[in-house]
């Protein structure tokens, strides 16, 4: 057996980490899809890989767009609810809130996103998206999606695709503490 080293995710998406995966023997290549039911892998041992590829396919789309990874994000989760407390958005990204300082400076310095006090309570910062901020993430949004169907997508047939879109979308809004058990 030989070790392969295989990227981790150990700091949020624009991070890897080593880890080691072993391969064993040769195995006769089967089609995409036609893995018997009971060898399936657990979901993570297929997502995880594919979740991978995907970031690293986003960031030369990303860099055209002159924005990082979590840039885009923040300007993500902003577009989803508009405005945001940075503790707020700094849990809801899964990212330390002093991590995300430099990021939110930065978006602001560009004029993408608009930091303002919280008149409830002057040491919080509310954060919002501006229209700049709404069309970067918007034109990088369509242009990282163009490439998904043109690159990922398009080995499914047109239903099959539908229905993997559907489920994802299902089964990424299911809140983490239902999957924990």
């Amino acid at each position: 057996m030989s070790a392969t080293p295989v990227p981790g995710e150990a700091g949020g998406p624009d991070e890897t980490a080593g880890r080691t995966e072993t391969s064993g023997p040769a195995k006769t290549a089967r089609p995409p899809g036609t893995v018997p039911e009971a060898s399936r892998s657990d979901l993570a041992a297929m997502v995880v890989p594919l979740a991978r590829a995907l970031v690293a396919a986003e960031e030369p789309v990303l860099h055209a767009h002159q924005v990082s990874m979590w840039g885009y994000v923040v300007l993500t989760a902003l577009a989803e609810q508009s405005v945001r407390t940075q503790a707020a958005l700094a849990q809801s990204i899964g990212a330390d809130k002093s991590r995300i300082i430099g990021v939110l400076d930065e978006l602001q310095e560009r004029g993408l996103i608009q930091r303002r006090p919280d008149p409830a309570d002057r040491r919080v910062h509310l954060l919002s998206l501006t229209e700049a901020g709404s069309r970067l993430r918007e034109s990088a949004r369509e242009a990282i999606q163009r490439q998904e169907e043109e690159r990922v997508l398009s080995v499914l047939p047109d239903a099959d695709r539908a229905a993997f879109i559907r489920a994802l979308r299902i089964l990424s809004e299911l809140p983490p503490e239902d999957m924990r058990g």
